[in-house]
């Protein structure tokens, strides 16, 4: 049962481990357009989404993405196997087609499968083999 009385918590991070926190920040950072933390290091990095993150500016919050190196990461196998799908972000474009070009570009690869049926959505491994989807909406 739910207190409404009681204060909620802000989503804040959410948290990628990988195996260079900083090279995947930048990847993510190109990606959405968005810039890495000023101290971000090999260890952890934090982007920073248009308008800024949880600040006392914006007390509702912003949540942002950062990314966490782990030595001994293992990549994800989706859809199955062993490592399957850990996570995975939907990013909204006007136009998969038109949007892809820019994913390639920044290191993304095309996941070979493919569960949409109407092509709503298209799935992609970033550098470190997290899937992700860019999802078009009419």
């Amino acid at each position: 049962m739910s207190d409404d009385t009681l204060p909620k918590p802000k989503l804040d991070l959410v948290v990628l481990d990988c195996p260079d926190a900083l090279a995947l920040a930048r990847f993510y950072a190109e990606v959405l357009g968005w810039e890495t933390e000023p101290d971000s290091d090999q260890g952890w990095a934090t982007l920073v989404p248009p308008g800024g993150g949880l600040t006392p500016d914006h007390p509702d919050g912003r949540a942002t993405l950062a990314f966490q190196q782990i030595h001994d990461f293992v990549r994800p196998t989706w859809p199955g196997g062993a490592h399957p799908q850990q996570f995975h972000l939907d990013l909204w474009v006007e136009g998969i087609a038109a949007a892809e070009p820019a994913v390639l570009a920044a290191g993304a690869t095309v996941h070979e499968h493919q569960p949409s049926e109407d092509g709503g959505f298209k799935v992609y491994l970033d550098p470190a083999g997290h899937p992700f989807c860019l999802v078009g909406r009419p």
